[in-house]
């Protein structure tokens, strides 16, 4: 599943119609602040546990999911759990200099300090009960178990990114969230292999240093050979780990002034070079090993070439090259788009994964806890994303603006939109959601028709609120 960030954004152009009158206008910006602080203030004095949040939750707050069903001392990291939450609420700050926002961001940053892993990351969510089933070794010592931090579906990502800004927006006065955040970055600068890359988890082990290759095809039967079981500590690229770990780095570096950051980020570029497969398939793997070979990693992510993922490296290397102008990380772009182009399926999406050489859309097909590859796509296992949207026209004219140097700017914001965001939010301050069957990120299990509190869901219409007030008729 594809995780959306909330994120600090450049405001673009705000679509108000020319039909709208000025003070309609206003009456309207006046209507979405106070839409902003009922629904925040409901959110955070009611929803919140300990300062944090998980994803989605019963309309009487008595059942709580985050993956899977979570108790009422747990929150999660993960998008769109705590940090999610937290950047809207920033958002909402910046917006409105209120400190209301600013003191609700605090807290679920503190939150965030509580669950601190000692290898100096997150896992994915943090429990308030020392004898919690979920419980981890936090590092102010009232944990106990794992000490893994990850990177996977950007939760320590998430967390830093969050920290950061809170940190900033403290003005770097609150000494445990500062502390905190430069020992959590400090651990993402000691997690980067030599040749940049990244893995999906690490504790407190040293980094294996192995030779700086290029990526190359397996000469072993792949299939059947060359299985790891600790793929997770080899070189990841699966949900989006760089792209996540690059807006870290470029955050980093604008907020401390720190050049290591900038150094990182530019050694995470040129691992993303080094890991395009050559021809015939000039794109990117999920997994590597140390030989820079694409690699299995659960049984049901066979190597291969990955149309998800190579797309979302193409969008980290233009986010690289935006922040450097080296026009080195623009290079592997063309090919990329091209490969990808012509091998997109009938229906005109991306297969997750294409067979190494053949280039054949390669599937998987279940029986009990048994997996065996297939390239028919007739009975899939329902529990994954086998085939992906194409983004190729929208990324080929990113690669074009930015090889021109057209700056990227953000879509206008819509009427609308506000209007439809005010009316819906109830006397509570809720925004109610309806479960309507599709699958929910942490598969919550509801029955068709609950009612339901959504935290992706707050978040985005705090920021968009948050957007619009900020514009003030520009």
């Amino acid at each position: 599943m594809r995780l959306i960030f909330v994120t600090l954004v450049t405001l673009g152009p705000l679509g108000i119609p020319s039909s709208v009158s000025a003070q309609d206008a206003a009456a309207t910006r006046q209507q979405a602040t106070v839409a902003m602080k009922r629904a925040a203030t409901y959110y955070q004095q009611h929803v919140s546990t300990h300062g944090g949040y998980v994803y989605f939750y019963s309309l009487d707050l008595q059942q709580r999911w985050g993956e899977g069903e979570a108790t009422a001392e747990q929150i999660w990291v993960q998008p769109p759990g705590t940090p999610t939450v937290g950047m809207a609420y920033l958002e909402a700050y910046r917006a409105t200099s209120d400190p209301f926002y600013l003191n609700a961001a605090r807290r679920a940053a503190e939150a965030l300090v509580y669950g601190q892993m000692r290898s100096g990351g997150w896992t994915n969510c943090i429990d308030f009960d020392p004898r919690g089933e979920r419980v981890a070794l936090y590092r102010n010592g009232r944990g106990r178990g794992r000490n893994i931090s990850s990177l996977d579906d950007g939760q320590t990502q998430s967390a830093i990114r969050f920290l950061m800004h809170t940190d900033q927006a403290l003005e770097f006065q609150h000494a445990e969230i500062h502390a905190a955040t430069r020992l959590a970055l400090d651990a993402l600068l000691n997690a980067q292999f030599p040749n940049g890359g990244f893995p999906q988890v690490w504790d407190d082990d040293v980094v294996p240093d192995p030779p700086v290759i290029q990526a190359n095809y397996p000469d072993h039967d792949w299939r059947s050979e060359g299985r790891v079981k600790n793929y997770w500590d080899m070189y990841t690229l699966n949900d989006n780990v760089t792209g996540y770990v690059a807006e870290v780095l470029i955050d980093a570096h604008k907020i401390y002034d720190d050049a290591r950051y900038r150094e990182a980020l530019r050694r995470l570029g040129d691992f993303l070079i080094l890991a395009q497969m050559p021809e015939p398939q000039p794109a990117w793997a999920q997994q590597y090993n140390y030989q820079m070979q694409p690699i299995w990693a659960r049984r049901f992510e066979p190597p291969g070439i990955c149309g998800d993922e190579s797309q979302e490296v193409i969008e980290t290397l233009l986010m690289i090259y935006r922040e450097t102008k080296d026009r080195r990380y623009l290079e592997p772009i063309p090919s990329a788009i091209a490969y990808l182009n012509r091998s997109r399926l009938p229906d005109g999406r991306l297969a997750r994964y294409y067979e190494l050489q053949t280039n054949k859309p390669l599937y998987m097909v279940r029986s009990g806890n048994i997996y065996s590859l297939t390239h028919d796509d007739s009975n899939l296992p329902a529990h994954y994303g086998w085939k992906w949207p194409s983004r190729l026209q929208e990324l080929e004219q990113q690669y074009q603006q930015a090889k021109a140097g057209t700056a990227v700017t953000s879509p206008p914001l819509d009427w609308n939109d506000v209007q439809t965001i005010v009316s819906e939010l109830d006397e509570q301050g809720r925004w109610v959601s309806r479960f309507d069957g599709r699958g929910l990120v942490g598969q919550a299990k509801m029955r068709i028709g609950a009612e339901y509190l959504s935290s992706e869901r707050f978040s985005e219409n705090l920021t968009l609120l948050s957007r619009f007030v900020a514009a003030d008729g520009r």
